[in-house]
């Protein structure tokens, strides 16, 4: 028996876990201080009560033997794959119900996905980047690149002909950095991956929060995105769903190779490795598409939208440079004083008590910079913004 060598070749904490753990250790120190989180992207609003009565009511179908399900198809039942459908089609972008794939979660299908790739395919990802990006690819011993996203393109970088890559990761809006493509910047990279013959991994988890200023909701807006693009899609950050897990992908039948298509590829693997999604669960993801549901899903996202202008108006009154705050749940920092990203941590942490994420942990050039989320409570956000002016003001 042996071991997977190449879980060496990766930290041995998850960032978000040495997170948590620095913070459960000041918080054990310091038992009489409160200490306020704007670190993980968790959501802290409740399910919607459409979603809620969905939920209980597959519940209930589950307690009768004439509307009992079991098993369900490998690719999501077709009640929610037709919902999903007809939000793409709102939004301009036309899908066939069998290129997608229900999955439980954005997260999962991102890393799972690379079983269709070959070992030897060259990846690349954006730095500073989501860690399950780079992880999953270097636990399977695959050859990682980069694309440097810093402070002089706005954290968008754009595709450099001069290097191959077959795999390519970009998320947008971006997680950490909150920064969005256009259509035309999209554009650009699919142009390169179709001249370099690369596939292109798009993690749109956070288009829910666009607000139709020039940002793209899909890559599939892209003409020519469905021959070169495989885009991943969450419930979590969209409604709520981090907790009751549920998310799609989807994989357009004229993404092929060398004779195979991703599609079927990806089904083939899905029959083997998983089940689906419970039923429960898929009937309270369609429940977020009905017209009281999306209402009260648009009324959560602009809770948290206000969330972000909140901490993004701390930082334009403290003089901050930062990305993000208007498409995205997330913004995306430089550390004050020239400190570094853990530097800051620890300070914000022992002189405010509150909990961000450092940037270096999503890559080099993440170093000097740091993330807050926009996913706490109003009262949390104000308190921490607050604390944060008088700590930097002082």
């Amino acid at each position: 028996m042996k071991f997977n060598e190449y879980f060496k070749n990766i930290d041995e904490n998850y960032l978000f876990a040495e997170v948590a753990k620095r913070a459960g250790d000041y918080s054990a120190a310091n038992p009489d201080k409160k200490v306020l989180k704007l670190g993980i992207g968790d959501v802290t609003l409740p399910l919607a009560p459409a979603v809620i009565r969905a939920l209980h009511d597959a519940v209930d179908e589950m307690a009768r033997k004439e509307t009992f399900k079991g098993y369900g198809p490998y690719e999501g039942y077709d009640f929610l794959r037709e919902s999903i459908r007809a939000y793409y089609k709102d939004m301009g972008v036309d899908i066939d119900l069998g290129e997608i794939f229900v999955s439980d979660g954005a997260k999962s299908d991102l890393g799972n996905i690379l079983d269709i790739f070959a070992k030897d395919n060259t990846v690349l990802v954006p730095d500073p980047v989501y860690p399950v990006y780079v992880d999953t690819n270097v636990m399977a011993g695959r050859k990682v690149i980069y694309a440097g996203a810093n402070e002089f393109n706005g954290f968008l970088p754009i595709p450099d002909y001069s290097v191959k890559a077959d795999v390519i990761y970009i998320c947008s809006p971006n997680n950490p950095t909150g920064a969005a493509y256009s259509k035309e910047q999209l554009k650009e990279w699919v142009a390169y991956a179709k001249k370099v013959g690369a596939v292109i991994l798009y993690d749109a988890a956070y288009e829910c929060f666009i607000r139709g200023d020039g940002a793209a909701r899909s890559i599939y807006s892209v003409e020519g995105a469905k021959e070169c693009a495989i885009e991943f899609c969450s419930f979590s950050k969209m409604a709520g769903f981090t907790g009751t897990r549920c998310g799609y992908t989807v994989i357009p039948f004229a993404l092929e190779k060398d004779g195979l298509s991703a599609n079927k590829l990806w089904f083939r693997r899905q029959a083997t490795k998983f089940n689906g999604v419970p039923y429960i669960v898929q009937r309270g993801a369609a429940a977020v598409f009905t017209e009281e549901g999306r209402k009260q899903i648009a009324e959560n996202l602009d809770y948290y939208r206000c969330n972000a202008a909140i901490i993004a108006g701390c930082m334009d009154k403290l003089g901050i440079w930062y990305t993000g705050g208007k498409n995205s749940p997330y913004i995306w920092l430089k550390c004050p004083y020239g400190m570094g990203s853990w530097e800051f941590f620890d300070y914000l942490l022992n002189s405010a008590q509150v909990v961000g994420t450092p940037g270096a942990g999503f890559g080099k050039n993440g170093e000097g910079f740091f993330r807050l989320t926009a996913f706490g409570s109003r009262e949390v956000t104000e308190e921490a913004v607050g604390r944060i002016e008088k700590m930097l003001n002082g």
